[in-house]
């Protein structure tokens, strides 16, 4: 039984540990609180992943060290770069492949579909933060020093997520009047949560992936508006009432809420056409994105299923 240590236990951390612990490997969740998964396979450890010596022994004999971890939005800056420097420190000691879930941040605004050749441009300081450190662990694997991939997902669909559309959904099935700032008919590119993680194993595992980053297979395109509507007819709802927040609004609203304040660094991605290409991936990993036919029921009965999650809970986090 191979092991597999992973850092963080939110939406795709916790995916990954099930689709390993339920294939018959060994799953190590690290996270501060002791928090994970339920599984006889699944150890679950409280520890500060940013001690390079704590997560390097808890690496030890790991085929695999899965960074699923997500600082606070705000804190991206500060929370960062000691916990990207214990990831790769504890790789290159341990000789575990630093398989990490990325986004599509650093590619700053774009209009043309993003393939993971598209320039790292970022200006804004999410995306350099991710830039630094793909840049330092690329380095360190053209080096010798480690073996390493990223997997790259735009906007996340499924429960758990904290992207706009998990916050637009539950106010959908409500009936409730969403007022964001979006183009609600502008084609936008949405990641299944399960398919991150099928990707994220998938370049962990096999040597054809490691020293690039692969976009992970996600279903053609389609606007908010579209996603709404799907959701709504599932369950009877009335047509989704949806309106868009100017930027003005959204500026000032960052004025007192954090979250509100580095939602206007990404704001572009909602503005225009935010369009992910993931051939390569399909191509090369075999892996084929789940279709919107599937992933949206089956988020939507997810939802219903919880009755206490609401748009006022749920915030998005960049990942």
């Amino acid at each position: 039984m191979a092991l597999h240590v992973i850092v963080g236990a939110g939406p795709v951390g916790t995916a990954t540990a099930r689709l390993l612990a339920e294939r018959g490997d060994r799953v190590r969740v690290v996270t501060r609180r002791g928090s994970g998964p339920e599984h006889p396979a699944v150890e679950r450890i409280a520890a500060d992943a940013a001690d390079v010596a704590r997560l390097t022994a808890l690496t030890e004999g790991a085929v695999a060290l899965h960074n699923c971890a997500n600082p606070a939005y705000h804190r991206w800056p500060v929370d960062w770069p000691p916990l990207a420097a214990a990831l790769l420190t504890a790789a290159e000691r341990t000789g575990a492949v630093l398989a990490t879930v990325g986004n599509l941040y650093g590619y700053g605004p774009v209009d043309t579909p993003m393939t993971e050749a598209t320039p790292l441009a970022a200006t804004g300081t999410k995306g350099r933060v991710r830039n630094r450190m793909w840049a330092d662990a690329l380095a360190a694997h053209r080096a010798g020093r480690i073996r390493m991939t990223e997997v790259r997902g735009s906007d996340y669909l499924g429960v758990g997520g904290t992207s706009l559309a998990m916050m637009v959904l539950p106010r959908v099935l409500a009936g409730r009047r969403v007022f964001l700032p979006m183009d609600w008919d502008a084609p936008h590119t949405w990641t299944y949560i399960p398919d991150v993680a099928r990707t994220l194993v998938a370049a962990a595992t096999d040597e054809r992936a490691w020293g690039r980053a692969w976009h992970v297979p996600s279903a053609p395109a389609v606007p908010m508006r579209d996603l709404a509507a799907r959701a709504a007819a599932l369950v009877g709802a009335p047509a989704p009432k949806l309106a868009r927040m100017p930027y003005p609004v959204l500026w000032l609203g960052g004025l007192a809420d954090p979250t509100a304040r580095e939602l206007r660094e990404t704001a572009h991605q909602f503005a225009r056409p935010f369009v992910m290409d993931s051939a390569a991936a399909t191509r090369t990993l075999g892996i084929e994105p789940t279709p919107l036919d599937r992933a949206v029921p089956e988020t939507v009965a997810a939802l219903r299923e919880r009755p206490g999650v609401n748009a006022a809970g749920l915030t998005r986090s960049g990942r």
